[in-house]
């Protein structure tokens, strides 16, 4: 059996959009960036530098959730702190695979630094991230390591993906 649902988690700037887009290209599978479907009253709130709450993330949950339902293959970048809100994105989709890309608060922090054009603003909107974060269990996902280049990350998600169906 071929992964067909892929949930790309971790906190903001860890590689989420890059790896899942790689991914879903590799295994001919549609790309979905979780930040493209926030509303405008969340992409405000975190430009301003405050972070969403459980309400804040609860339609956008229930947005992407919707795409996995509506579609027989997709690849979705969704930070997916906590366990409630990956609970949200599972249901209706049993088979979903999450891949964790994991990393500590300075890796993350210093990519933050370069990027250009993203409305996650500060420091300490991703040490809110990071407050938040409940980390999957090894049977919910499958980490990553994040401190290698990109091909190396999406290799490693890849083979670990083929060993998780096995």
């Amino acid at each position: 059996m071929k992964v067909k649902k892929i949930l790309v988690m971790g906190v903001s700037g860890c590689g989420k959009s890059l790896i899942g887009k790689e991914i879903a290209d590799k295994l001919s599978l549609p790309f979905y960036d979780g930040d493209d479907y926030h509303p405008k009253a969340n992409v405000e709130k975190m430009a301003q530098g405050i972070p969403l709450d459980d309400c804040d993330r609860l339609g956008w949950l229930e947005t992407l959730n919707r795409i996995y339902v509506e579609n027989d293959a997709a690849v979705i970048a969704c930070s997916a702190l906590k366990p409630a809100y990956r609970d949200i994105l599972r249901c209706n989709n049993q088979q979903l695979a999450i891949v964790y890309l994991k990393g500590d608060f300075d890796t993350i922090w210093s990519r933050h630094k370069q990027r250009a054009n993203h409305y996650f603003n500060g420091e300490a909107m991703l040490k809110s991230q990071f407050e938040a974060l409940v980390e999957p269990s090894d049977d919910e996902a499958l980490f990553i390591d994040i401190t290698s280049d990109v091909d190396t990350v999406v290799e490693s998600a890849l083979i670990a993906l083929k060993e998780r169906v096995l």
